[in-house]
């Protein structure tokens, strides 16, 4: 019977869904995390984070009904990074929810801390909600370091172009003559 069922776990395990959107619930506001793309900040390249926040009781709170901050953190416990904008954002099912454009600027690890206090007085109670986030290196990174190597290798007192020339006179000068050799035999 092991044998049998064996199979069909491996399969659920990998065939079932990942949800990497992250929950939190603070007072009587809860919020959905998610970052674009995919919850997979970059460094160096933006990515738009959103909030899904809701009441007790499943009703979305819009940024128009919340004054709401976002703060980043490189650690917990450390001086904030920056305070991006929020704005009004539509995504899946949810209207107007608080968005912000982010880019980190190294991977690694983050703090993200959403809190809000109502724009009616006693509509929610006054929340804050921290949420930890990995960044892995992106693009920007990467070009970063092609351009140290590159201003590494251009040290050397012969430019690429330079030895791009010495290169092919060197190997006319090897046809030539061995060209001149299988003439003469």
């Amino acid at each position: 019977m092991k044998n049998k069922c064996l199979p069909l776990l491996i399969l659920l395990f990998f065939t079932s869904p990942v949800f990497a959107h992250k929950v939190k619930i603070s007072e009587d506001v809860g919020a959905t995390l998610h970052i674009e793309p995919n919850d997979n900040p970059r460094a160096g390249e933006p990515a738009q984070a959103w909030f899904a926040l809701t009441r007790k009781g499943g009703k979305a709170i819009p940024l128009a009904e919340c004054n709401c901050q976002l703060v980043v953190y490189s650690q917990p416990g450390e001086n904030a990074l920056f305070k991006p904008s929020l704005k009004p954002i539509i995504a899946e099912k949810y209207r107007g929810i608080p968005g912000a454009d982010v880019t980190f600027p190294q991977p690694g690890a983050y703090l993200l801390t959403l809190t809000g206090k109502p724009v009616k007085a006693n509509d929610f109670k006054p929340f804050e909600l921290k949420f930890e986030i990995t960044v892995a290196a992106g693009t920007s990174s990467a070009k970063l370091q092609v351009n140290q190597n590159n201003q590494k290798s251009n040290t050397s007192p012969f430019s690429q172009t330079t030895l791009v020339v010495v290169s092919i006179l060197f190997l006319g000068g090897v046809l030539a003559g061995a060209l001149k050799s299988f003439k003469r035999n």
